[in-house]
């Protein structure tokens, strides 16, 4: 499963690697039961290099496909991102965000982004930073500036044959876990019908906040959630 949909925005479609960071929260984990000790327990979850590229393309065009076909979309940003995209955001520099690997052994199964905003206004309508043009600005305060960070939440992926056993929770709780202090609030979206998604991100304390019609389909559901 995935909760990448196209959208006006052209930070979904233009060719850098800025535009590519967190733009979407993906799950496409499949992880709806909550998963099984044995396997999610065996899983390592550090966080990505350069080196690992390659990997997460692999997993995340694998784990998207099912949400194109739900949407009939073969050109979600997830699977229209470039090797040399990726390469470009995990070089950079950690203080604009993670991201993070899941292993299963020496086997890479699953990654998650996230990507650090310090707010200043947003509408709850996705045009300006809720998410799919990846500026993720709220701006309602906590870091001396009366502006609270917001950690973006995108491209949650797990390889599909190992979906459903609790990989995409230990993901999702580790990069809230690995965001900065001053990030006080998470926020994601998914497509209105990605069931399976907003079970697991509701499971997990996301509270839907708006709601964004599309041209075609059934829009976009916005997640929030705060830190205790």
């Amino acid at each position: 499963m995935s909760t990448e949909l196209p959208a006006p925005s052209a930070a979904d479609t233009t060719d850098t690697a800025e535009d590519t960071s967190a733009d979407t929260a993906g799950d496409t984990t499949g992880d709806t039961s909550g998963g099984t000790a044995d396997t999610a327990g065996a899983v390592v979850v550090s966080p990505a290099t350069v080196a690992d590229a390659g990997e997460i393309l692999t997993v995340q065009r694998a784990a998207y496909l099912r949400e194109a076909q739900r949407y009939s979309d073969p050109w979600l940003p997830p699977l229209s991102e470039t090797l040399a995209q990726l390469r470009a955001v995990l070089a950079r520099p950690s203080e604009g965000g993670v991201v993070l690997v899941a292993r299963l052994g020496t086997r890479l199964v699953g990654a998650v982004r996230v990507r650090f905003e310090d707010g200043t206004g947003q509408d709850g309508t996705g045009q300006d930073g809720t998410g799919q043009d990846g500026t993720g600005q709220d701006g309602t305060g906590q870091d001396g500036t009366g502006q609270v960070g917001t950690g973006q939440l995108g491209r949650l992926a797990v390889a599909p044959d190992v979906q459903g056993q609790g990989i995409g929770s230990r993901l999702l709780r580790a990069a809230e876990a690995a965001s900065p202090r001053r990030i006080r609030r998470f926020e994601l979206f998914t497509g209105a019908d990605s069931a399976e998604n907003l079970r697991l991100y509701r499971r997990h304390g996301y509270v839907d906040y708006a709601h964004r019609p599309l041209d075609t389909g059934p829009g976009l559901v916005y997640l929030e959630k705060y830190r205790c």
